[in-house]
């Protein structure tokens, strides 16, 4: 992918304020909003809400940036951001007033209509334990002046703040406590935590009351909130989750007879003419559509720059939408006459190279792209053992063309891959391979391919099998078999 705006703005920022060598030097650099606009709206520059959203030159030299004034931020090799947790939860069925007409739960497509909604159907009351709970502050405010410690590789680093801008989307003050609500209408991975320090900083300095950070995140439906505390107030990476809860508001009831009808009246489609999707999260597609239904449009780059995606991933989830005819319906009701085809349904990724017509233009970009499922967990490198990887390196080896791609594991017949250098896709792989050989391809598939139609489905399982056998042959030459 091109280097996007920030991207270039940023490159432009550090040549000239020599940034890394003072980086080197000092450990971080103090830059002014003015510096900043030089180049690009400061605004814009400065607002990363995911770790993914990041710029190249923080992202490959693990830097972050933090405001410390309304016109001054902070760029240092600091962890400014928390992993939410990936447990799967039940959701608890809420019910929403009736006699609500300005207010419509069936269509958020904002952060303050979710937390409106959580309000009135008594979801924050639930949550909170908080009996007699009334809105009370929210929108931009100065944060006052504090201190704090953040971790950095040189030990704990001390930032100053004066009057920066602080957002909340909701506060709601109950007998006990003052709850503050930073809300989004998409899914992440994670989160910054300065959203909720700063404001839980400014008001733990103001008030007697027990202040709690709460992270709502609200799509398809599902209202998922998450109380974090700060086990020490002064130290900006003591955050920890307390709790953590999922609503659903309750609509009409659900019993087996109307669930038999409904298996009854429903018609079986075609598979359509798209790759099967890799997309590992459902919600995340579902919330993507919830997305470009409410923007209309938007660019694949928007889609990386504003969400938590990277440029992998957005092919990924789009391709999921698209496969599902979500997207496509999308388009249809905006007037958008436009028609996905996808001519590579049934190839594999060596024949794919193989096959292209324009060999010498092939050669001169392929290793370039990028595929790797921990790309930027490895620095913007290929890790080389992931199931990306190895499909990667094994379509090069089909085609025949020469594959100088960087790979931080180039080999393969290694045994002392560790857990904590994630699973052992290598051994998975081979498994599949030797199980394909011995057993035949159904013992792979089982029921994977039970979508496809039954004259298509042969040409699935053809490129399994294809698939398999590039594979096979990549772990045979590094005599992993």
């Amino acid at each position: 992918m091109s280097n996007s705006k920030n991207d270039i703005a940023w490159e432009k920022i550090f040549e000239k304020h020599k940034i890394l060598d003072r980086i080197l030097k000092d450990g971080h650099i103090e830059i002014t909003a003015t510096k900043i606009n030089e180049f690009r709206e400061a605004r814009l520059m400065t607002k990363f809400d995911h770790k993914s959203q990041l710029p190249k030159l923080f992202a490959e030299n693990k830097l972050s940036i933090l405001p410390t004034s309304r016109g001054g931020y902070v760029i240092g090799e600091f962890e400014t951001f928390c992993k939410f947790n990936s447990n799967d939860i039940e959701v608890t069925p809420i019910e929403f007033p009736t006699f609500l007409e300005s207010l419509d739960y069936r269509d958020i497509t904002s952060e303050a209509t979710a937390i409106n909604c959580a309000f009135v159907s008594k979801i924050l009351h639930d949550f909170t334990n908080e009996e007699n709970l009334l809105p009370t502050v929210s929108g931009r405010m100065s944060s006052s002046s504090f201190s704090f410690g953040i971790n950095s590789p040189k030990g704990l680093f001390n930032i100053n703040v004066g009057n920066s801008q602080v957002e909340i989307d909701g506060g709601y003050e109950g007998d006990n406590s003052l709850n503050l609500i930073e809300a989004k209408n998409y899914i992440s991975s994670d989160f910054l935590v300065r959203q909720l320090y700063y404001p839980y900083k400014l008001w733990s300095g103001k008030i007697q009351k027990q202040v709690r950070p709460i992270f709502l995140t609200y799509s398809n439906g599902v209202f998922h909130l998450r109380e974090y505390a700060f086990s020490n107030i002064e130290h900006y990476n003591s955050v920890i989750l307390i709790k953590q809860k999922k609503y659903a508001i309750q609509e009409g009831s659900f019993n087996l007879e109307a669930l038999s009808q409904i298996i009854d009246t429903t018609k079986l489609i075609k598979e359509p003419e798209i790759p099967f999707p890799q997309a590992d999260s459902f919600e995340r597609v579902i919330n993507l559509c919830e997305l470009l239904n409410e923007k209309g449009y938007l660019t694949r780059e928007e889609i990386t720059q504003n969400y938590d995606f990277d440029a992998r991933q957005t092919n990924y989830y789009s391709d999921a939408g698209r496969y599902l005819g979500l997207i496509q319906k999308i388009w249809n009701n905006l007037g958008i006459n436009a028609k996905i085809v996808t001519p590579y349904q049934y190839k594999t990724k060596g024949e794919m190279l193989k096959e292209c017509k324009n060999q010498d233009l092939v050669k001169s970009l392929v290793c370039n792209t990028t595929s790797c499922g921990k790309y930027l967990t490895h620095g913007r490198t290929h890790c080389g053992r992931c199931v990306p990887c190895m499909v990667r390196r094994a379509a090069f080896k089909k085609a025949g063309i020469e594959d100088s791609t960087i790979y931080k594991y180039g080999d393969l017949n290694n045994n002392k891959f560790s857990k904590t250098q994630g699973p052992n896709d290598v051994n998975a792989v081979a498994s599949a391979y030797v199980t394909y050989q011995n057993k035949g391809i159904e013992r792979i598939i089982g029921g994977s391919l039970s979508f496809s139609a039954t004259d298509t489905r042969h040409k699935y399982v053809g490129v399994v099998e294809r698939g398999l056998t590039e594979l096979g042959k990549l772990l045979e030459e590094q005599e992993v078999l």
